[in-house]
């Protein structure tokens, strides 16, 4: 049994059990998507376990698994899953470990800072948005006026995501699939597809695509509106690396 617990689905996760595989270290790797797992090279020292755990069931994983070391290395907004993980290591006495991602130096256009402060500013105006916030966030942008007509979507090709999509009110005309982190002319090729005049983003950092969505604007002249990163505190890639060792 590994002694090092991972969740992940992020860039950040990915290279962790990399880290760890080459350094003959045993480790498992929690992510939510079959896609997260696919991006995970495997090996006789990586167990990769998918699936969407609550607290209860993050607890138990823990307990039963006998892990001496956590590491959350879930997505930056993902509040929730860090909240529950954080108190699952609480509860079971074992260490608990929070990546932090680099944040982005060269955050641009319209930063807002919590989803009332953009849910507002998106109605101040009448303009075709583009959003690249993700599946979860949504029902959030149904607050949007007009947003069936509005709102393109870019979300992760996953199964039955189309049909998600559909019963909140999105027609598949305005869906965009794909798997990222995406290029600047990936980005450009989005925009120009939706007629987008706002990019809708998180600051997804270095390793999220950040970047290249604000050459994409830059480049063809669009609003960039950036929901800001929630304040936490942690340790980088290269600390957590380091502390495995």
């Amino acid at each position: 049994m590994s002694e090092i617990l991972i969740f992940g689905g992020t860039t950040e996760g990915r290279l962790l059990a990399s880290f760890c595989d080459e350094n003959n270290l045993e480790a498992t790797v929690c992510v939510t998507s079959q896609y997260g797992a696919e991006l995970i090279d495997g090996s006789d020292k990586i167990k990769v376990i998918t699936g969407k755990l609550d607290a209860c069931q993050m607890q138990k994983m823990i307990f039963d698994g006998n892990y001496k070391k956590v590491i959350d290395a879930t997505h930056p907004y993902a509040l929730e899953a860090t909240a529950n993980i954080k108190k699952s290591c609480k509860l079971c006495n074992v260490l608990y470990y929070r990546v932090c991602r680099e944040e982005s130096d060269i955050v641009s256009g319209v930063c807002v800072n919590d989803h009332d402060e953009l849910i507002a500013y998106l109605n101040s105006n009448d303009k075709v948005i583009l959003s690249t916030l993700g599946s979860k966030e949504l029902p959030l942008l149904k607050n949007v006026h007009n947003y069936s007509e509005r709102v393109w979507i870019r979300v992760l090709e996953a199964d039955k995501i189309a049909e998600y999509c559909e019963s909140l009110g999105f027609s598949k005309e305005r869906m965009i699939m794909g798997k990222g982190p995406f290029s600047v002319a990936q980005n450009i090729c989005h925009i120009k597809m939706s007629n987008a005049k706002i990019l809708l983003t998180k600051d997804s950092g270095l390793r999220g695509g950040y970047p290249e969505k604000v050459g994409a604007t830059e480049e063809c002249g669009i609003e960039l509106v950036t929901l800001k990163r929630p304040v936490e505190t942690g340790y980088t890639l290269e600390q957590i690396m380091e502390e495995l060792l």
